[in-house]
């Protein structure tokens, strides 16, 4: 494998995060209608996370917390029943116009009515996460990290997460641990910050040992030309992906892993779901998109990218890595927590094979 991890490291993952709460109503009803909800404690950088976590793996959250806070409360333990560690300063909330965890009000979708989200982030804790909070020669240089995985959520979420991200990912490739870094343009986040950003993103792309996006992302994060504008046919557009995919490997050489998925919406409760990966120079990875059946779709892509990631860290042969990651992918569209709960490989190697039948 290309990909050399460190070995003897406490930590198989550490992911920088800013935790929240997504709000959904219950029975797949619009939020407008409703009025029974369930709570869960979220973020995209925990779901990758927690295939890693849930299948055995050690892996710390980076994050902040308001001190006092009952919604933090619920968070730590969300994190703990997750099997993952976690550290971060206590913020004071302040007044009652001061800082909270973000909310995400969203529904389900069914069938043809498509899910809405509304991103509730006025105040929000994460906003303020801070490099000189953190001891990152004690967590990379002494406990050690094979992976860190950076979001462009955190990345662009304010000034100071610009720079707690910058920071970190030169503290990684200079103790060695590898970067991966999942794009994830927002054009809220970027509006009047768009040169701050590209120029920040570019860096941390520029030392990332896995660079993960769509087409979108890799366009407006990075300047880099999508793929040709088509309609062709699914055989045409991958191609146009493998385009682009070049050209971003051609900006940046230093990594060696280049992932995006690929979606098509039939209805709410059925996608089609593939995916694409290169891994060295020309070992490309092709999953042709399939049917697979949605319960909730939040979550579907860090699903992929946690068990790409995973099978990165479980050192297999890389045809693997995107097809565990197309699996657990699929598997967290199944679940109603944002995140996959795998109770161990096999179950997702099952996905992968389209075994549905009981296990007894």
């Amino acid at each position: 494998m290309s990909l050399e991890l460190k070995k003897d490291c406490k930590y198989s993952l550490v992911v920088p995060t800013s935790m929240g709460v997504r709000i959904t109503p219950v029975n797949g009803q619009p939020v407008h209608s409703s009025d029974m909800f369930k709570m869960q404690a979220t973020s995209a950088e925990t779901n990758v996370a927690s295939i890693a976590s849930f299948l055995g793996l050690p892996v710390k959250v980076l994050t902040t917390f308001v001190k006092g806070s009952p919604v933090a409360k619920f968070i730590k333990s969300n994190l703990k029943s997750r099997h993952m560690d976690y550290e971060g300063p206590e913020v004071e909330q302040g007044d009652p116009w001061g800082y909270r965890h973000q909310f995400n009000i969203a529904d389900s979708g069914y069938g043809s009515r498509g899910p809405r989200v509304q991103n509730d982030r006025a105040g929000e804790v994460g906003r303020t996460l801070n490099v000189k909070d953190f001891d990152l020669e004690r967590i990379f240089g002494q406990e050690g990290v094979q992976i860190v995985h950076l979001s462009g959520l955190i990345a662009a979420l304010s000034p100071e997460t610009s720079t707690f991200c910058l920071e970190i990912a030169r503290a990684a490739k200079k103790y060695g641990t590898r970067i991966s870094f999942d794009l994830n343009y927002r054009a809220s986040f970027w509006k009047g910050r768009d040169k701050e950003l590209r120029e920040n993103f570019t860096e941390i792309a520029s030392v990332s040992d896995i660079l993960i996006g769509n087409e979108e992302d890799f366009q407006l994060c990075l300047g880099i030309k999508g793929p040709e504008a088509g309609g062709k046919g699914i055989e045409e557009e991958i191609e146009g992906f493998k385009g682009m995919i070049g050209r971003v490997k051609k900006a940046f050489p230093n990594a060696s892993v280049f992932a995006t998925t690929l979606r098509e919406v039939v209805n709410v409760n059925e996608h089609l779901w593939g995916a694409i990966m290169l891994e060295g120079d020309d070992n490309w990875q092709v999953i042709m998109p399939r049917t697979i059946n949605v319960l909730d779709r939040i979550g579907g892509g860090d699903g992929f990218v946690g068990g790409l990631l995973y099978g990165i860290l479980k050192d297999w042969n890389p045809e693997k890595w995107p097809q565990f990651g197309w699996a657990t992918g699929a598997m967290a569209t199944t679940f109603l927590t944002d995140y996959a709960q795998p109770a161990d490989e096999d179950m997702v190697w099952s996905i992968w094979e389209g075994n549905a039948r009981v296990k007894r």
